[in-house]
């Protein structure tokens, strides 16, 4: 299979998306493309491509899920796994979009483009673990920060219609004091609640291979920079296409909207000491769908056989992850930490 590349129009040098200024930039004469202008340029990439045919030999060589892909720019065979819809050369280093892999189902409707560079990232990163005291060293190390990667995760976002029933007792006490006695007064009132909630865009990541918590960790995204889709806002940044689907994902989009629904419900009660639920219902009606791709900075991190992953929002700059505990290290700071109180009792001690 052929892999696409978006080259510069005036040296014909490697594109790549720049997500300060949200263009195309040539690293080599410097020059800088809207993606309006890219799109004009190439409008035979922004169609969708099919699917190249490969070969039986391809077909026997790499028969578990995996492709041969040809970099355009070396001529080097690059190898890459079904989901892997941009990555880079691994000989010239030359951003490549994966031809085929983006069409049809796949190709998504929307996409929010990276505004962290990878500068900001590691910046960001290196703030969060500097207050982190208990990690290995080589956490904090330059070649662990090498690791940082910008990709693109496949998301399906739902707009659902929720239809809401409540009931409930709703309870007000009051109290006072006469004389020498103390009287409570309840009162019980019928607490009903019937409507139709419209939730906006919640997500479900429909990567297989990164934890779902930690990409709400990361949320919300805001979804007034969606764009349509173009595959020139992946040049540079890797991305995977989704390998969950819609039927998959929904018992996730279901109970948010029940969540979402339950707190609209809930913020419309109010006057009462308490409230008891007898029954309540949120049903989804109708769910209205979109695939889009989203911008994350993600790293892993392998610490005696157990898998660390963290994620930062490419476009807000949220970060979620759960840092490795060096016990030793904790070990040691303990027992100095008991060391000192003990020398320090010793001292009070000696001198009363």
């Amino acid at each position: 299979m052929d892999a696409s590349q978006y080259k510069c129009p005036n040296c014909s040098a490697e594109l790549n998306f720049d997500p300060t200024s949200q263009q195309l930039k040539c690293d080599f004469c410097r020059s800088e493309f809207t993606m309006e202008k890219i799109k004009e340029i190439y409008a035979e990439l922004e169609q969708e491509m099919p699917a190249p045919e490969v070969t039986a030999a391809a077909t026997r060589e790499f028969e578990s899920h995996t492709n041969l892909y040809h970099c355009a720019s070396c001529g080097a065979d690059i190898m890459a796994e079904d989901n892997t819809t941009a990555t880079f050369c691994y000989y010239c280093h030359s951003p490549v979009i994966l031809a085929g892999k983006l069409t049809g189902s796949f190709r998504p409707d929307k996409i929010i483009g990276f505004r962290l560079t990878r500068e900001n990232a590691v910046a960001a990163f290196q703030k969060w673990v500097k207050k982190r005291y208990f990690v290995p060293a080589d956490f904090k190390s330059q070649q662990q920060m090498d690791k940082i990667t910008g990709l693109y995760v496949p998301f399906w976002v739902a707009d659902c219609d929720v239809r809401a029933e409540y009931s409930g007792i709703g309870k007000q006490v009051r109290s006072w004091t006469s004389g020498n006695y103390r009287y409570t007064e309840t009162k019980e009132f019928a607490v009903e609640r019937c409507a139709k909630i419209v939730t906006r865009g919640i997500p479900a990541d429909g990567e297989s291979k990164i934890e779902d918590i930690l990409m709400e960790s990361i949320e919300p995204y805001n979804y007034n920079e969606l764009k349509d889709f173009s595959m020139s806002y992946m040049t540079g940044f890797f991305a995977d296409k989704y390998d969950v689907d819609k039927a998959a994902v929904f018992p996730r989009i279901r109970d948010r909207a029940a969540r979402a629904g339950s707190g609209v419900i809930q913020s419309s009660i109010s006057g009462y000491s308490s409230v008891y639920a007898n029954h309540q219902s949120y049903v989804i009606e109708k769910t209205n769908w979109q695939y889009i791709m989203l911008p994350v900075w993600f790293m892993t991190y392998n610490y005696k056989g157990q898998m660390y992953e963290f994620a930062l929002n490419g476009q807000t700059g949220k970060l979620a992850g759960t840092p490795p505990l060096d016990k030793k290290k904790l070990s040691m700071i303990s027992a100095l930490i008991g060391l000192a109180v003990t020398l320090l009792v010793f001292l009070v001690g000696g001198v009363l």
